[in-house]
């Protein structure tokens, strides 16, 4: 059976060369980043030379690269971290509703602990409403945080737009980037963003290592208590095997960028052409045009999406209902209700995200497989009976 993997927005296959850079790490250079020694001084100088080419892939100073744990840790880091520093200064927050749980839940979290936060709302694309963002701000807001693309639709935010009005009231402006970087170009040296995070598994690195930029002079308190680690922003010792593989895969992805945003956004909408040609009744979720190059998001009348994947599955075909991170949810997605999508509808979307390894038979693959799966939920579908 074909093996077609469309879930690269979950996560991604490391790239072979990257877990070769990876192996003497936990091979023969087995030291400790920390230590003196030449064992020592010889993960210290590959952490060094990994947070560079993580700098370079973002346009920043390496100094202000600090390695986390993933994309979840770099968020918590930068919203409690910045909330805490700045509370003498104010207590407000704001926030968009289709953020990710890493951001919502940390949000939710200073809530508990007096912070207040205003989540802002999302057009029918998904994108955040400006005027409603610039309404919000209050004399004691010390935040924002709004994501740069998201992960179910793909919508790209105005983050830019955002950051200049952040900037100009004098307000902390964090995005998570976990979905854009790598896939996108990035030059955060002229952008008014102050943090932002990012995650070596979404860009073919490994998993369970990312990082978050802070921009020199920004308020931040560490949320993790120990040793002097990374600039004494986080404590640990350092996973140094998966930094060296996540400053690999930043430094093949600044070079195969405008290649892969090239290819990726034809494969995509080869996919969706293909799709809508042969099933009716399909809406695409998310802006036709300011999305990532790889999502495809698209819902289909009548059906509940988790049938729609699990038929999939056993044709060889990997997809998603949405996030990874609220697989087994029976809630509608936050990111749909936002948008406006009626909640029946929201149940039979599906997500598409394509990858480097993704090719033309592999779409033409799902382009056949997938009517007669729709045809035939459909057939056993009540509401599709309705609505015939």
């Amino acid at each position: 059976m074909r093996k077609v993997y469309m879930d690269n927005n979950a996560t991604t296959r490391m790239r072979e060369e990257v877990l070769e850079a990876m192996l003497p790490f936990y091979k023969d250079e087995y030291g400790n980043a920390s230590s003196v020694h030449s064992f020592g001084r010889t993960a210290r100088t590959s952490v060094d030379e990994a947070r560079a080419k993580v700098a370079r892939l973002l346009g920043v100073a390496r100094e202000d690269i600090i390695f986390t744990s993933g994309g979840t840790e770099a968020d918590n880091l930068a919203i409690k971290g910045v909330a805490n520093a700045l509370k003498s200064k104010g207590d407000h927050m704001i926030t968009c509703a289709i953020e990710h749980h890493a951001v919502l839940n940390s949000c939710k979290y200073l809530e508990k602990e007096g912070f207040k936060v205003t989540y802002v709302g999302v057009d029918k694309d998904g994108v955040i409403k400006l005027d409603e963002l610039k309404s919000a701000i209050t004399p004691k807001t010390i935040l924002i945080t709004v994501m740069w693309a998201n992960n179910e639709v793909g919508t790209i935010e105005p983050v830019e737009e955002i950051g200049r009005l952040a900037k100009e009231k004098g307000i902390c402006f964090h995005t998570d980037a976990v979905q854009a970087a790598g896939k996108i170009p990035m030059d955060l040296e002229n952008m008014p963003i102050d943090l932002l995070s990012i995650s070596a598994h979404k860009f073919y690195g490994p998993k369970g290592v990312g990082a978050l930029y802070i921009r020199k002079g920004t308020k931040i308190i560490p949320q993790l208590h120990g040793g002097h680690h990374e600039m004494k922003k986080r404590a640990g010792t350092e996973n140094v095997a998966g930094i060296v593989g996540m400053g690999y895969a930043a430094e093949l992805a600044k070079i195969e960028i405008p290649q892969e945003v090239k290819q990726l956004t034809g494969l995509r909408d080869y996919l969706y052409k293909g799709i809508t040609s042969k099933i009716p009744e399909v809406t695409i979720n998310g802006h036709l045009t300011k999305r990532l190059p790889n999502t495809l998001n698209v819902r289909f009348k009548y059906l509940e999406g988790e049938s729609i994947v699990l038929n999939l599955d056993l044709e060889g075909i990997a997809v998603s209902t949405g996030s990874a991170c609220t697989s087994g949810s029976l809630e509608p997605s936050h990111v749909l209700t936002a948008m406006g999508v009626d909640p029946a509808d929201t149940q039979g979307s599906i997500r598409f995200s394509l990858g480097k390894d993704n090719t033309k038979e592999d779409a033409d693959y799902v382009i056949a497989a997938l009517p007669p799966i729709i045809q035939r939920l459909r057939d056993m579908s009540p509401l599709y009976e309705k609505g015939r």
